[in-house]
């Protein structure tokens, strides 16, 4: 099991390519795909990703050490480069690209606006465990964005796509978010791993042993997390891998400012938290935590408030085909060439 795993590793972005190129096939070559996959859902929530989401994420939620969260909280110094990262400077950010990139297209750019307003809360703990970040440290700032998000996602989209445009000349939409399409967001994608993590941290040790624990069943669960990021990827892609044929073009515009929005948060993240004299392990956590987006929410919001086949519909389903990649490509680098 162990050679196995660090195959999986070793050439783990070849097999993230290789399981989007099979899933663009699939849905280029097989239309019906996206269909029967499209009828495992509910409501906005698509069981099969769902379930991919929750299996990825329950391996290094399992990692944690959840007692060492409190006192990682009451870090004053991480905490409030997390919040100024996560909450002021990304939504920013998104917003300037939007509007410097998809100003003549009003869907568009509100569609990438709601991307950069919804943090990550799922696949932001596999990069960070990928990138040998602080679990604990992950774990505590993926629960706080998840609270900010519950409480903030409404008011801050009627800010940025209502109100903060029309003082660039574009004309604002009227954006009504509901606090149960957030909460839910919230609860599938974070609440179900996160509880089951430490439903096994918390009562595994006991039953059987911490050194079994450890030592036997984390290294069995952890391939896991691999096998079902590879899931998740292929079904994404064939989902809307014959629509991405079809618009190659608009896929593109769409793909240039997320592209730069990836590049440009995890380096201001990485090297704003390094001058404060913040250690690598949990740098990687702050970085990564800044750089991901909750596409699962941003697909859902766009869905729900501006339909299926509108543009920031689409635009939301290209955020996770762009972030993939560009989020991989980041780990790489960050093991490559930012540890000390």
């Amino acid at each position: 099991m162990k050679v196995r795993l660090s195959f999986l590793d070793r050439y783990l972005t070849l097999w993230i390519f290789l399981a989007m190129f099979i899933g663009l096939l699939l849905g280029k070559m097989v239309p019906s795909i996206a269909s029967i996959l499209d009828s495992f859902s509910v409501g906005s929530t698509n069981i099969p990703i769902a379930i991919g989401l929750v299996v990825m994420m329950f391996p290094p939620l399992a990692k944690v050490n959840y007692q060492l969260i409190p006192k990682i909280i009451n870090d004053k110094k991480l905490l409030s480069i997390s919040v100024l990262l996560n909450w002021i400077i990304g939504p920013i950010l998104m917003f300037l690209l939007a509007i410097i990139f998809l100003g003549d297209n009003p869907e568009y750019l509100s569609g990438l606006i709601l991307i950069g307003l919804a943090r990550c809360i799922a696949m932001v703990l596999v990069w960070n465990d990928l990138a040998n970040g602080n679990r604990e440290l992950g774990a505590a700032l993926v629960a706080i964005n998840s609270i900010f998000q519950v409480f903030t996602y409404s008011f801050y989209a009627w800010l940025f796509i209502t109100i903060l445009p029309e003082y660039f000349g574009f004309d604002g939409m009227v954006v009504e978010i509901e606090f149960w399409q957030v909460f839910e967001s919230v609860l599938i994608y974070l609440g179900i791993p996160f509880l089951l993590g430490f439903l096994s941290s918390h009562f595994l040790p006991k039953i059987k042993s911490e050194d079994w624990y450890r030592r036997v069943f984390i290294p069995k669960i952890s391939p896991f997390t691999l096998y079902a990021l590879l899931f998740t990827i292929l079904v994404m892609f064939s989902l809307k891998g014959e629509l991405i044929f079809e618009l190659p073009l608009d896929v593109i515009q769409v793909a240039i400012p997320l592209l730069l929005y990836f590049i440009i948060m995890f380096f201001l993240s990485y090297f704003v938290s390094r001058n404060v004299g913040i250690s690598h392990n949990d740098n990687m956590a702050i970085s990564f935590t800044a750089t991901g987006n909750n596409f699962e929410l941003a697909i859902a919001v766009s869905i729900a408030v501006f339909g299926l086949n509108s543009g920031q519909a689409f635009v939301g389903v290209i955020g996770p085909l762009i972030e993939v990649p560009a989020l991989i490509l980041l780990v790489n680098i960050s093991n490559k060439y930012l540890k000390k």
